[in-house]
């Protein structure tokens, strides 16, 4: 049995998908290596360091073995936040991506994409015992067209959708990659109803814009509290809006 051949082919046009990102990552941002520097030569001597060590500036210079330069997209808007997606994938990999080559995860819907980051940072932070953090992250809204394998209502994929393992789902994402698949529909594990796209190909990643920023906290709890920070994570905000002004979601509203 292959991926390719089981996998169904659905051919999309879909507007406004959510990835959340945070925000210490996102673009237009002072970086995080700023707050550790004792002063502008200190900070150079860091950022070399950190650049020689960097998977995408490597992968940018053809030398990351998972993906190579000639995938990557250069000269359009937020591409570097576009090629971190690809070249910086967990040491574990992630549900439909190994540890050698990311993926561009996007939810179909914000609440989606609210609910697997709430999830994914719940379990990081209990894992080290500690619910009380608060993390801001940025909406990048980015549009999918084409032909993507979709295993949405489709047989004979329940375990590429396991809640705990992603063994079968990596199995498959190889075997489609491998067939040249431009990425993979999927139902949301962590948002029932939602919709997920893992896409492949940097290149298809397309008109990607900031839009709000949402700020979640743990307070004790597994189920933080998400609440927007900024419409324009570029424009200083003062003070929180509660989620439910923004949206119509209930993730995070304490209900």
């Amino acid at each position: 049995m292959t991926g390719a051949t089981l996998a169904r082919l659905s051919r999309i046009r879909q507007l406004d998908t959510h990835r959340l990102i945070p925000s210490k990552y996102s673009d237009g941002g002072a970086s995080v290596l700023v707050r550790i520097a004792d002063d502008d030569d200190h900070l150079r001597a860091i950022f070399d360091l950190d650049d020689a060590t960097n998977d995408r500036l490597l992968a940018e210079n053809d030398r990351l073995p998972g993906v190579g330069v000639d995938e990557l997209v250069f000269g359009i808007a937020h591409y570097r936040i576009i090629n971190a997606a690809f070249t910086h994938a967990s040491p574990l990999g992630s549900r439909f991506n190994g540890p050698d080559r990311g993926a561009w995860y996007a939810g179909f819907e914000l609440e989606t994409s609210q609910a697997e980051v709430a999830w994914h940072k719940s379990v990081e932070l209990a894992e080290i015992g500690w619910l009380h953090e608060s993390v801001a992250y940025d909406d990048y809204r980015a549009d999918f067209g084409g032909e993507f394998h979709d295993i949405r209502d489709a047989p004979g994929f329940d375990a590429c959708l396991s809640p705990t393992s992603y063994v079968e789902a990596q199995g498959l994402a190889e075997r489609l990659l491998a067939a040249g698949s431009a990425g993979i529909l999927y139902p949301s594990v962590r948002h029932p109803g939602g919709t997920c796209l893992a896409c492949f190909r940097p290149a298809l990643v397309g008109n990607v814009r900031k839009d709000a920023r949402w700020r979640f906290t743990w307070d004790g709890r597994a189920e933080p509290r998400v609440e927007l920070e900024a419409d324009d994570p570029d424009q200083a905000v003062d003070g929180l809006v509660a989620c439910g002004s923004r949206n119509d979601g209930k993730l995070g509203c304490g209900s």
